[in-house]
């Protein structure tokens, strides 16, 4: 079973390597990105309110966000094989929330996995993924949002001892050897 955070600037490859981790070791995969999107396109509630924010490179709400996490996290395959959350947190409301969460689900975090990239590199690879909502000046709002309200995060895991920090840039084999030698899991 693992439990495990992916931290990281907004095109660090967090989506990238949670799902190589979930697909080798079968375990779900749950990216906040990839929910909303999906709500987005299926033109639901939830969807509505969340494109309003996306489109600016905002973050959608604690409390829309909070609600589809619980949800999710108290599905069954989640209680047998445990998760890896990409996405979530990205507030310190929402690290706090979740420990509240799974404190009720007696599931508690095994690690927090930080990809960290420099903002040029972020850009670059954001610019070239060509998703119409990828503009330079979306990107560089949604970093600087990044910085104010997800990169406080580091410190509060890196205080619970559970941070490991994994530089995000090189071969994709390279990073996911290293992401599951910190999750303690055999190559």
């Amino acid at each position: 079973m693992i439990r495990v955070v992916f931290l990281g600037p907004p095109g660090a490859g967090k989506g990238t390597q949670a799902e190589r981790i979930a697909r080798k070791y079968n375990v779900p995969h749950i990216s906040t990105g990839d929910i909303l999107r999906e709500a987005v396109k299926e033109g639901t509630e939830l969807g509505k309110i969340a494109k309003s924010y996306m489109d600016k490179g905002e973050l959608v709400p604690d409390d829309i966000i909070i609600g589809i996490i619980k949800e999710r996290l108290s599905q069954p395959d989640v209680k047998e094989r445990g998760f890896i959350l990409d996405g979530f947190p990205r507030t310190l409301a929402q690290a706090e929330a979740l420990d509240k969460m799974l404190e009720d689900l007696s599931m508690p975090l095994d690690r927090v996995i930080y990809l960290n990239v420099d903002d040029e590199e972020i850009v670059k690879r954001l610019l070239a993924r060509g998703r119409a909502d990828d503009t330079e000046e979306v990107i560089r709002n949604r970093l600087r949002v990044y910085r104010e309200q997800t990169a406080p995060l580091i410190d509060y895991y890196s205080e619970k001892c559970i941070l490991a920090e994994v530089y995000g840039v090189g071969e994709i084999d390279e990073i996911t050897k290293k992401i599951e030698e910190f999750l303690g899991l055999e190559g």
